[in-house]
This record gives structure tokens, sequence and C-alpha cells, in this order.
């Protein structure tokens, strides 16, 4: 556990999988109170643990895993726009369609 100068403790990676692997085997509240670690802290590094495996405790990797979601949300968002926007077009020309050639409407 490195601290740090605003009084803040960084915990590494494998300090961080075996405070999960004791709070398992003996207890989270018991785990907790003997390393001094908010519960909000533990089940937060428990959900990344589980979202990303042991690569999600590394706090570089999952800043690096966050900004590609980002990015992956921005890209999708600009796809759903593209879609609308084609279904939209293909609607328009149905309705022209059907104004132009009644005899086609079922």
């Amino acid at each position: 556990m490195e601290k740090q100068a605003n009084g803040n403790r960084k915990f590494s990676k494998k300090e961080k999988l075996e405070i999960l692997d004791e709070a398992k085997a003996y207890g989270v509240k018991v785990t907790l109170a003997k390393y001094d670690v908010y519960p909000a802290t533990y089940y937060y590094w428990k959900n990344q643990y589980q979202a990303d495996g042991a690569d999600g405790l590394d706090h570089s990797v999952a800043k690096a895993n966050r900004s590609r979601i980002r990015e992956l949300e921005n890209e999708l968002v600009h796809y759903k726009l593209m879609l609308a926007e084609e279904q939209l077009r293909s609607r328009l020309k149905d309705e022209l369609l059907k104004k132009k050639y009644p005899e086609l409407r079922k």
C-alpha cells in the first residue's frame, strides 16, 4: 500500500486481489476492518474484477477501457442516427410512391 501526499492510500493490483480473496474466505466486514478499506471501495474492486478480471483492478487499464467504451458508445450513437435517417428516407419514398401510384396501395 502506497500512501500519497494528500493522505489517500493506493493499493497495488496484487494487494487488491489479496483483499478480495481474504474477504471471500473470512468475511467482508472482518477483512475491511483489518485493512481499513471502505465497503464502497471493496465492492468497486469486486465489480471491476468480475467485469475485467485481474486487469480490471489495474487503474491505468480501467481508465483505458473506460475511454474505449466512451468511443464505442459515441460510434454507436452515430450509427443509430444513420439508421434512423435511412429508415425515414425509406418511409418518405414509400409515401411518395403511394401518392403517385394509388393503385399499388394494399
